[in-house]
């Protein structure tokens, strides 16, 4: 049953300064995210999205969680009926290129029933849109994966995943930042600069944009 404030199920105090939005999935979070991105109420700061939420921290001087509140719920029943259009990309399209190379590529064939050429053409084939950010700086979570490579991970986490190793689990694929322990399905690898403390922002992969990975190398050739 859907939310009767477009999906805005509750919002919660996080301590005096911050509310967490609880919504009914990740399509609401994305779209109230931009819109609050692209039009924030008075107040409004920071904005931390994860799968069924949304943190929004405030400035106690400018607005409260009432007030707050009723602007969340607000612009999530106009982004649902319509009566505010979703805002333009604030990032350019990127795109990714992936030697798939990867050590879990012909284990993600077996558990699909595709050939390797195969899965790797699906992994290219749609636009994907960075839902959010986490595990490590510079770790988006893409949504987009073909359905039929939406794989478990691994019973048993690798200790060191090498950086820029592409990845696949659930319902989303994933870029290493860094070498660190990870359950993923490895599919390939980039060279793409995934964090940089000197660029603003440090991310590539910052919430809202939208990748394309495209194959290089043999993976081209498949």
């Amino acid at each position: 049953m859907t939310a009767p404030d477009g999906g805005l199920r509750a919002v919660r105090r996080v301590g005096d300064q911050a509310v967490l939005a609880e919504l009914d999935g990740l399509p609401g979070v994305l779209a109230l995210r931009a819109s609050l991105a692209a039009d924030r109420p008075p107040g409004v700061g920071e904005l931390v999205a994860a799968a069924t939420t949304l943190l929004v921290r405030y400035d106690p001087a400018l607005t409260d969680h009432a007030e707050l509140r009723r602007a969340l719920a607000d612009r999530a029943r106009a982004l649902a009926t319509g009566s505010v259009a979703p805002p333009a990309p604030a990032h350019a399209p990127l795109t990714i290129r992936v030697r798939y190379d990867g050590p879990d590529l012909a284990e993600v064939a077996a558990l699909t029933g595709l050939s390797v050429a195969e899965v790797v053409a699906r992994h290219t084939a749609p636009l994907y849109t960075v839902a959010f950010a986490g595990f490590a700086p510079g770790f988006g979570y893409l949504t987009g994966t073909d359905p039929v490579l939406h794989v478990p991970r691994r019973a048993e986490p690798r200790t060191a995943v090498p950086a820029g190793s592409v990845a696949v689990a659930g319902g989303f694929t994933g870029v290493y930042p860094r070498s660190s322990p990870g359950g993923w399905r490895l599919l390939g690898t980039t060279d793409a600069p995934l964090w940089d403390t000197d660029r603003d922002p440090p991310a590539l992969l910052v919430p809202g944009r939208s990748v394309r990975f495209t194959a290089i190398g043999a993976g081209a050739a498949a």
